[in-house]
Protein backbone atom coordinates (compact mmCIF):
# COMPACT_ATOMS: atom_id res chain seq x y z
CA UNK A 1 0.00 0.00 0.00
CA UNK A 2 1.09 3.51 -0.76
CA UNK A 3 1.35 5.87 2.17
CA UNK A 4 1.67 9.63 2.05
CA UNK A 5 2.48 12.06 4.83
CA UNK A 6 2.32 15.84 4.48
CA UNK A 7 4.34 18.26 6.53
CA UNK A 8 5.43 21.86 6.48
CA UNK A 9 2.18 23.67 7.15
CA UNK A 10 1.90 26.56 9.53
CA UNK A 11 0.85 30.16 9.96
CA UNK A 12 2.33 32.93 7.85
CA UNK A 13 1.63 36.52 6.98
CA UNK A 14 0.21 37.43 3.60
CA UNK A 15 3.02 37.62 1.08
CA UNK A 16 5.04 35.00 2.88
CA UNK A 17 6.14 31.57 1.77
CA UNK A 18 5.86 27.98 2.88
CA UNK A 19 7.12 24.73 1.46
CA UNK A 20 5.02 21.64 1.99
CA UNK A 21 6.49 18.19 1.79
CA UNK A 22 4.77 14.95 0.85
CA UNK A 23 6.76 11.91 1.84
CA UNK A 24 5.67 8.71 0.13
CA UNK A 25 6.30 5.05 0.74
CA UNK A 26 5.23 1.81 -0.86
CA UNK A 27 5.25 0.61 -4.43
CA UNK A 28 5.38 3.24 -7.14
CA UNK A 29 4.54 2.49 -10.74
CA UNK A 30 5.71 4.69 -13.59
CA UNK A 31 2.18 5.59 -14.63
CA UNK A 32 0.30 7.63 -12.07
CA UNK A 33 -0.37 11.16 -10.89
CA UNK A 34 0.58 12.81 -7.65
CA UNK A 35 -1.37 15.89 -6.75
CA UNK A 36 -1.87 18.62 -4.23
CA UNK A 37 -5.34 19.56 -3.06
CA UNK A 38 -6.77 21.89 -0.48
CA UNK A 39 -10.03 22.14 1.36
CA UNK A 40 -11.75 24.70 3.53
CA UNK A 41 -14.83 24.09 5.69
CA UNK A 42 -18.01 23.89 3.67
CA UNK A 43 -16.23 23.74 0.33
CA UNK A 44 -15.37 20.91 -2.01
CA UNK A 45 -11.82 19.71 -2.16
CA UNK A 46 -9.94 21.85 -4.66
CA UNK A 47 -7.27 20.66 -7.06
CA UNK A 48 -4.26 22.94 -7.02
CA UNK A 49 -1.76 21.00 -9.10
CA UNK A 50 -0.30 17.65 -9.99
CA UNK A 51 2.51 15.78 -11.62
CA UNK A 52 1.55 13.26 -14.27
CA UNK A 53 4.31 10.69 -14.39
CA UNK A 54 2.94 9.00 -17.50
CA UNK A 55 3.28 12.05 -19.72
CA UNK A 56 5.85 13.77 -17.50
CA UNK A 57 4.06 17.03 -17.06
CA UNK A 58 3.22 19.34 -14.19
CA UNK A 59 -0.03 21.28 -14.07
CA UNK A 60 -1.49 24.01 -11.89
CA UNK A 61 -4.81 25.56 -11.11
CA UNK A 62 -5.22 29.15 -12.25
CA UNK A 63 -5.61 30.30 -8.67
CA UNK A 64 -2.04 29.31 -7.80
CA UNK A 65 -0.27 29.50 -11.15
CA UNK A 66 2.85 31.62 -10.91
CA UNK A 67 2.90 31.43 -7.12
CA UNK A 68 3.06 27.72 -6.35
CA UNK A 69 5.57 25.24 -7.71
CA UNK A 70 5.40 21.46 -7.51
CA UNK A 71 8.58 19.46 -7.63
CA UNK A 72 9.67 15.96 -6.80
CA UNK A 73 12.73 14.26 -5.47
CA UNK A 74 12.58 10.97 -7.34
CA UNK A 75 15.33 9.32 -5.34
CA UNK A 76 13.56 10.01 -2.05
CA UNK A 77 9.99 9.65 -3.29
CA UNK A 78 9.23 13.09 -1.98
CA UNK A 79 6.99 15.73 -3.53
CA UNK A 80 7.12 19.39 -2.62
CA UNK A 81 4.75 22.30 -2.90
CA UNK A 82 6.58 25.60 -2.78
CA UNK A 83 4.08 28.34 -2.00
CA UNK A 84 5.10 31.95 -2.50
CA UNK A 85 3.17 35.20 -2.30
CA UNK A 86 0.61 33.58 -0.05
CA UNK A 87 -2.80 35.17 0.29
CA UNK A 88 -5.42 34.83 3.03
CA UNK A 89 -7.60 32.91 0.58
CA UNK A 90 -4.89 30.24 0.44
CA UNK A 91 -5.82 29.29 3.99
CA UNK A 92 -6.88 25.65 3.91
CA UNK A 93 -6.00 22.13 4.83
CA UNK A 94 -3.54 20.93 2.21
CA UNK A 95 -3.38 17.33 1.08
CA UNK A 96 -1.13 15.33 -1.17
CA UNK A 97 -2.56 12.36 -3.00
CA UNK A 98 -1.77 9.68 -5.56
CA UNK A 99 -3.80 7.98 -8.23
CA UNK A 100 -3.61 4.30 -9.10
CA UNK A 101 -2.95 5.15 -12.74
CA UNK A 102 -2.38 8.14 -14.98
CA UNK A 103 -5.20 7.13 -17.31
CA UNK A 104 -7.60 9.26 -15.30
CA UNK A 105 -8.48 12.89 -14.93
CA UNK A 106 -5.76 13.93 -12.53
CA UNK A 107 -7.45 17.20 -11.63
CA UNK A 108 -10.38 15.34 -10.07
CA UNK A 109 -9.97 14.36 -6.44
CA UNK A 110 -12.35 11.46 -7.03
CA UNK A 111 -9.62 9.72 -9.04
CA UNK A 112 -7.09 9.71 -6.23
CA UNK A 113 -6.93 6.53 -4.22
CA UNK A 114 -4.25 7.44 -1.70
CA UNK A 115 -4.27 10.48 0.55
CA UNK A 116 -2.18 11.98 3.25
CA UNK A 117 -3.66 13.25 6.49
CA UNK A 118 -3.31 16.89 5.56
CA UNK A 119 -1.36 19.83 6.87
CA UNK A 120 -2.93 23.14 7.81
CA UNK A 121 -1.87 26.37 6.14
CA UNK A 122 -3.11 29.62 7.61
CA UNK A 123 -2.35 32.95 5.98
CA UNK A 124 -3.17 36.10 7.91
CA UNK A 125 -3.61 39.56 6.48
Amino acid sequence: QVQLVESGGGSVQAGGSLRLTCATSGYMSDSYCMGWFRQTPGKEREWIGNINFRIKGTYYADSVKGRFTISQDNAKNTMYLQMNSLKPEDTAMYYCARTRSAFVGCTDHQNYAYWGQGTQVTVSS
